[in-house]
């Protein structure tokens, strides 16, 4: 049966826009995993901000707790005081009241003996009365002393009443203080936990969008093993840890996410294309199937694996061979995080990255390859260096 021509030219039409929905896909998934990293990186950004915000909570939080003990530790203080002031003003009551006992049968004795005793010795002519009347001064001057010591008794209570009431007033004061703080510590301890779940949240929606794109991508990696490897890394090379750390999650965050296009539309040229072929055949490895890097605005694309090395950097000598020596795979994987994470360290160090002072240097030429001077190799250098700082807690 002969088609008509409409009927071709729709079935040329259909064949067409199926073959250009086909090439259109390594594209398509490329925007896709640029949409899921654009979302990560938003969640990264308010979990920063959730972070920070749950760090000054927990910093308010300690401060107010510490207020809270420095409180009721001063209420302890001044109860014990008041305590003991107490007991000083009950000492001094049974002491006034015992000179006052001692006071009274004195001014009884004096006056009843010394009345009598003094007509006797002026009958019987034993005293002068001059000596009689000495006597009864020295009598009244003991108790004008007596008399003395029960008033310095009572001013001495006096004004530990004074005192006591003074300290009772402060210890209310404090009371009051410590229901203000208890109160602050409840509220920002309600805080912490609301920020706490909000932390929660946004790590499992990352956690979700982490593993959507990494079944996408690829194979992804624990932090463990990553920590594991970057250890190895810098004790074969002198390339510190934090700084390593920070390179590769730079490059494909921690080795999660190697790359969102084929060798086909990575623009990565014909010779590095011809060596891709040949690292994937070596390794067993379909080409056609194997991720690489998308290609930059401003660039080509073709990085391999978790360091993203371009194929013609990795089969130098300086790299490929030197990592089978050490690690002893042969050949060396570039999608194997320890070969991966070694060969990035081996160009690091090569750049003066194993010395602290040529760490930005050594990021710089890392991106860029040459002509570091570039702003966006000088941007890349100064994120790395800002971003190693926030990994000592690793080490």
């Amino acid at each position: 049966m002969k088609l008509s021509f409409r009927k071709i030219a729709l079935i040329f039409l259909i064949g067409l826009f199926g073959f250009f929905n086909f090439l259109n896909f390594p594209v398509k998934a490329a925007d896709d995993s640029d949409e899921i990293k654009e979302k990560i990186e938003k969640y990264e950004d308010k979990l920063e901000d959730v972070t920070k915000e749950l760090q000054q909570s927990q910093g308010l939080l300690q401060k107010t707790t510490r207020e809270v003990m420095t409180t009721r530790s001063l209420i302890e203080k001044t109860s014990s005081e008041i305590t003991r002031k107490e007991a000083e003003v009950k000492n001094l009551n049974n002491r006034i009241e015992l000179n006052r006992k001692i006071l009274s049968e004195y001014v009884r004795q004096v006056y009843y003996n010394d009345e009598e005793s003094l007509l006797v010795r002026l009958a019987l002519g034993e005293d002068s009365l001059g000596g009689i009347l000495g006597n009864l001064n020295q009598s009244l001057g003991i108790k004008d002393r007596i008399l003395n010591l029960l008033e310095e008794t009572k001013k001495s209570k006096e004004e530990l009443e004074k005192v006591k009431t003074e300290l009772t007033g402060k210890k209310e004061e404090h009371e009051e203080l410590l229901v203000i703080k208890k109160n602050e510590q409840a509220e920002i301890q309600q805080d912490v936990r609301e920020t706490q779940i909000t932390l929660a949240e946004i790590q499992q929606k990352m956690s979700k969008l982490r593993s959507t794109l990494s079944a996408f991508l690829g194979k992804s990696f624990t932090m463990d093993d990553v920590v594991k490897e970057v250890t190895y890394a810098s004790g074969k090379t002198g390339v510190r840890k934090e700084f390593l750390f920070a390179v590769l999650d730079k490059e494909t965050d921690l080795g999660r996410f190697t790359g969102g296009c084929t060798y086909k539309n990575s623009k990565m040229g014909a010779t590095n294309e011809k060596i891709f072929k040949g690292i994937c055949d070596d390794l067993g490895y379909d080409y056609k199937k194997m991720k690489v890097s998308c290609p930059l605005s401003y660039g080509i694309g073709g990085a391999m694996g978790v360091a993203q090395f371009m194929p013609s950097t990795w089969i130098n000598p300086k790299y490929a061979p030197r990592i089978a020596a050490i690690t002893g795979n042969k050949p060396a994987n570039p999608w194997s995080l320890k070969d991966g994470i070694l060969g990035m360290a081996l160009y690091l160090k090569d750049k003066g990255g194993d010395k602290k002072s040529g760490e930005h240097t050594a990021a710089a030429a890392y991106h860029c390859g040459s002509n570091l001077s570039r702003t966006v190799c000088q941007n890349y250098a100064n994120s790395v260096i800002s971003w190693s700082k926030g990994y000592d807690d690793y080490f």
